[in-house]
């Protein structure tokens, strides 16, 4: 088994400086091929391969899978265009992520980093056999390439995730500096971890700032074979793959195609599924998963069905109201609609009892807060006390619950008063103000979503509201929720724990007007924007989560949102030709990466790959 040392410290002499009363200074630099932003990474003393990969799967065979919507570009930077999301198999980082740990890296085009004791600077000691699927090597100048295409063409949110990038550097071809603007917090060291190489050498006489649809040169284990714009992409296994053989990647990667074709509806896409054109699914529909899986192909064990547990932290998923414009720039008329959905009722009558209600804007996790605020919460919130509403400092925060009836007469009372309150009367059976009835529009790009949202529109409408769904195809989608245009949209904020400079693009004052960030309910809050910088900084993961806490407090007090739903577990149907790890990594299902095509599994069924 190949060990590396987690940290290898040495010291450094500085030059006397004549002028100081100190004979000398030292600097503490740790050397290490893995890195965690809070604690010791669990395989420090190096690893044969990834408990939750076999080193003995075979490689071959071909894996089909559905993409919904569309793609019109290769171009993952910029905000132009739509770019396949499974681009990311042909992409690989400085250091990987483990699947069993939260924000841990691993060495992988980096084979260690080096930095100083207040974290001021990173160097990435890159491996000399690193190349790109054409056969070019990759060089510290190619992220200095990735870094500054991002810096100065990227899209608003991936922008925001470099914030704390000072500048960057190539010291020679092997050796990559990045200075920070932060000190003594390893979050920029992690992120800047994760960036990965845009070959400068093919890029040198093209324009990456454009849309693009010729593939360039891949640093991960695929590349692209062939395409059809908005139709279908085609992976291919790099042959002479030159990390096919680290500890981070044996018994990865074991397909020798993949293919997403993509589709514009998705119950079509749930049928090629069941028909044998689609290998496998992570089901989103809790009425597919109650009622469209009683098939034969089912009964007899050709498709698997699977719910394990869903130990990743989530993000919220909700209605977004958007406050740059009425109704929703007014908070009560926000807070209104809190009450108008009826969560209990869409529970029993859509969603099949599956599913928990979202009271928190970091569920399923250690991030988001739960009962009434600790402590150590009011410390945070205290110096901002003045400015935020006197419930956040006693109260749990619960989304408006009803009986589950249908019949939610208290609920809209509640609302009819708070509607009054802002202003808003009913006057013939029309919400009504300065002469004018509200009227709200729901942006929708799937059609089928209509069924779970429906209840929601319709008690919109008893209470007097000109209410509509609107439904657009993906690339109008995308359009109209850059430029904000829109009312209100159903979104799932991700968040990649433990939460750290992507909350400026979520929440962040001057994202709320930059066009494409995620800041979709466009709020602009000063305490919200100090509780993210301090949660940005934060000297440990105690000391982050209580902060993360304080401020999701504050945005539920806000009434941005209308909080809907999540799961706990994931919901899995494959065609049974897949062989897999025994063990699973504890923030995911292992599939694609750890999973292999099983010859005598795959004789058995009659699908044509």
């Amino acid at each position: 088994m190949k060990r590396l040392v987690n940290s290898v410290c040495c010291t450094a002499l500085l030059a006397l400086i004549v002028a100081l009363p100190q004979a000398s200074v030292a600097e503490e630099i740790t050397k290490t091929w893995a890195m965690a932003e809070f604690g010791e990474p669990l395989y420090k003393d190096g690893i044969e391969h990834w408990p939750y990969a076999n080193p003995d799967a075979p490689k071959g065979g071909t894996v089909v899978l559905g993409g919904y919507g569309t793609f019109d570009s290769l171009n993952n930077f910029i905000l132009k265009g739509t770019y396949p999301r499974s681009i990311g198999l042909t992409i690989d980082p400085l250091m990987v992520n483990s699947g069993d740990e939260l924000s841990v890296v691993y060495g992988m085009i980096a084979e260690t980093v080096e930095y100083p004791e207040d974290k001021s600077w990173a160097v990435f000691n890159l491996r000399p056999e690193a190349k790109f699927s054409d056969g070019t090597p990759i060089t510290a100048q190619d992220f200095v390439f990735s870094f500054n295409t991002i810096r100065e063409h990227g899209r608003p949110f991936l922008k925001s995730f470099y914030e704390e990038i000072e500048s960057i550097e190539a010291v020679d071809d092997h050796k990559l500096k990045f200075s920070f603007t932060t000190t003594d917090s390893m979050k920029p060291l992690i992120t800047a971890a994760g960036m990965s190489p845009a070959s400068a050498e093919y890029w040198k006489d093209k324009d990456i700032s454009k849309t693009f649809l010729d593939p360039s040169p891949a640093s991960g284990a695929y590349k692209i074979a062939s395409l059809e714009p908005g139709r279908s992409i085609t992976y291919e296994r790099v042959e002479d793959y030159w990390a096919k053989d680290l500890d981070v990647t044996r018994g990865l990667n074991n397909y020798d195609s993949i293919r997403y074709d993509y589709y514009r509806d998705l119950e079509v896409m749930f049928e090629a599924f069941k028909s044998g054109d689609i290998d496998y699914r992570a089901e989103n529909s809790s009425k597919r998963w109650a009622t469209g899986y009683t098939t034969d192909d089912v009964e007899n064990g050709n498709i698997v069905l699977d719910t394990p547990p869903d130990n990743q932290p989530q993000g919220i998923q909700a209605f977004m109201l958007n406050s740059r414009r009425a109704p929703f720039d007014d908070q009560k008329v926000r807070k209104a609609f809190n009450f108008l959905y009826d969560f209990e009722t869409t529970r029993r009558t859509i969603l099949y009892d599956q599913y928990e209600r979202t009271n928190s804007f970091f569920p399923n996790s250690d991030f988001g807060s739960n009962g009434e605020p600790t402590a150590e919460e009011i410390a945070v919130l205290e110096p901002y006390r003045d400015q935020l509403a006197p419930e956040v400092f006693t109260d749990a925060y619960v989304a408006p619950v009803t009986d589950g009836s249908g019949n939610n007469r208290k609920q809209v009372r509640e609302a009819l008063k708070l509607f009054k309150e802002a202003g808003w009367t009913l006057t013939d059976g029309k919400m009504m103000k300065d002469g004018k009835q509200m009227k709200v529009e729901v942006l929708l790009r799937d059609a089928g979503s209509q069924r779970v949202y429906a209840l929601f529109v319709q008690t919109m409408k008893k209470v007097g509201i000109d209410a509509e769904f609107r439904v657009v195809d993906s690339s109008q989608y995308e359009v109209r929720t850059d430029d904000f245009d829109f009312d209100i949209v159903t979104a799932f904020f991700s968040f990649f724990p433990p939460p750290g400079a992507e909350l400026r693009s979520y929440y962040g004052s001057e994202a709320a007007d930059e066009r494409g960030t995620a800041n979709y309910i466009g709020v602009k809050n000063p305490v919200v924007d100090a509780l993210i910088e301090e949660i940005i900084v934060a000297p440990t993961l105690e000391d982050l989560q209580i902060k993360t806490r304080a401020l999701d407090r504050v945005l539920l007090s806000l009434d941005h949102v209308v909080p809907q739903f999540y799961n706990a577990i994931f919901r899995l149907g494959y065609w049974n030709r897949f062989g897999r790890p025994e063990t699973m990594p504890k923030y995911g299902t292992g599939f694609l990466n750890s999973w292999w095509v099983d010859d005598e599994l795959d004789s058995k069924l009659d699908l044509d790959r």
